[in-house]
């Protein structure tokens, strides 16, 4: 076959191929494009959502239960043959007061409605809906702790990528290096073993090159995962890197917006309200309760219509019960216990919040204070770098400075470069931990 047809069949048949079997196009995500598109499809989200669905069912459980229960019931019996018992009327005639009837049915339409539980209905759903609001503080720490990791991993990925192009440019230009030195080794002005010692940094600066961009795809591919991308899709960041974080105002301000804005903390104080309601439910479980019942009955036999007859009859009643437990084995009294357990120990989880929320709030401000401070410091390093090099360079090509301080310059810069796109990082995550910890 010739050549030409062999690559015009190949060209037909790539054009043929499916989309989904060409490579993914790429998806340029800014930073809040990440993080909404990571909290939509974030799967644990979803689950703590769905299990504030529940806190929120709950409260209609507890609340039918102080409602009136109607329930309808059927039911049949068949019992064995017995002799049917009458008596003889004056008439000469026979009454049958208990007729042989094996096949029994039984309908009845009954109603319960607790009308007085001495409380312990009403604090029981007082709980489930203060649980309820909590579960809402849960879904809302969530959503901080995922904003915060979608921010790692996009700043990771940023940094990755600022850091491949870092040793790229670093590459580039030990490679114009080599090849001057090259031309002065042609040129009889430096000796052999120059050569090889920039060609020996050059191939460990290639081996910088691919571990940089092994860190960058691991990068992508985590960020992925959280924003709900395919496995394999080149995601390419919008949102620079470069500049300082914006201060947020005195530490004492933010540590008191901390208090007021964790979710973890609001959800642990509604916690303990629902804990003392379970106390009160608790206590209430050893007071009497009042209730009224009735319902209709309507069988074949009836067995409250007398004499027994094999017809359908209907019966009804109504009732009001008193229920009060003088002696229940200390159950009640077990119940409050640990009611009264699970509310100390809330609140001892509360306090330990309050005495962290502090010391993060400070730990998180003074990271972001250094973070600028070394963002500074990096960027006079490569200033001060890029300006060595370049004289370094000039040097070289006069001939008054050797190959070596050339590389001592190239590695120095490459280090600078290095120290500020991961200083620049380290802000951008030392401001998103700071976001967290007081509660944005």
């Amino acid at each position: 076959m010739k050549p030409a047809l062999v690559l015009c069949i190949v060209a037909l048949l790539s054009a043929a191929l499916p989309v989904s079997a060409q490579t993914p196009s790429a998806l340029r995500l800014t930073l809040d494009e990440a993080i909404q598109r990571g909290l939509a499809t974030s799967h644990r989200m979803a689950e703590i959502v769905a299990r504030g669905d529940a806190a929120d069912a709950v409260v209609g459980e507890r609340r039918a239960a102080s409602l009136p229960q109607i329930a309808a019931q059927a039911g049949y019996m068949r019992t064995n043959h017995v002799d049917a018992f009458g008596v003889l009327l004056p008439t000469n005639q026979l009454r049958i007061i208990y007729p042989d009837v094996p096949d029994n049915y039984r309908t009845r339409l009954d109603l319960q409605w607790p009308i007085y539980t001495s409380g312990r209905l009403d604090a029981l759903e007082r709980a489930a809906r203060i649980d309820a609001t909590a579960s809402a503080d849960d879904v809302a720490a969530l959503r901080g702790d995922l904003r915060l990791e979608i921010t790692r991993a996009y700043w990771a990925l940023v940094t990755a990528s600022e850091s491949l192009l870092v040793v790229e440019r670093s590459v580039a230009r030990i490679d114009a290096h080599l090849r001057d030195v090259r031309n002065q080794l042609a040129a009889g002005l430096v000796p052999p073993n120059d050569v090889l010692t920039v060609e020996a940094q050059a191939s460990r600066q290639r081996m910088l090159t691919v571990q940089a961009r092994a860190v960058r795809d691991n990068a992508e591919t985590e960020l992925g995962r959280l924003v709900g991308a395919s496995p394999g899709t080149p995601i390419e960041t919008a949102t620079a890197l470069e500049g300082a974080p914006a201060d947020r105002g005195p530490l004492e301000a933010l540590v008191d917006s901390a208090r007021r804005q964790r979710p973890e903390r609001a959800a642990l104080v509604k916690r303990v309200d629902a804990a003392r309601e379970r106390g009160r439910a608790a206590a209430a479980g050893m007071k009497p309760t009042v209730a009224v019942g009735g319902g209709v009955d309507y069988g074949q036999p009836n067995p409250r219509i007398f004499p027994r007859e094999d017809a359908w009859k209907s019966s009804w009643d109504a009732s009001v019960n008193l229920n009060w437990p003088l002696f229940d084995g200390g159950r009640a009294r077990s119940e409050m216990a640990e009611t009264s357990a699970a509310a100390r120990a809330t609140e001892e989880r509360l306090a330990e919040l309050d005495s962290a929320i502090a010391a993060d709030v400070h730990q998180r401000a003074r990271d972001v204070e250094s973070s600028r401070a070394v963002i500074d410091a990096a960027a006079d390093a490569v200033r001060s770098a890029a300006e060595a090099r370049r004289v370094v360079g000039e040097r070289f090509n006069a001939g008054v400075a050797t190959s070596t301080d050339v590389l001592d310059a190239q590695i120095a810069l490459l280090q600078a470069e290095l120290d500020r796109t991961q200083a620049m990082a380290n802000a951008r995550l030392a401001d998103a931990r700071l976001a967290r910890a007081i509660g944005q």
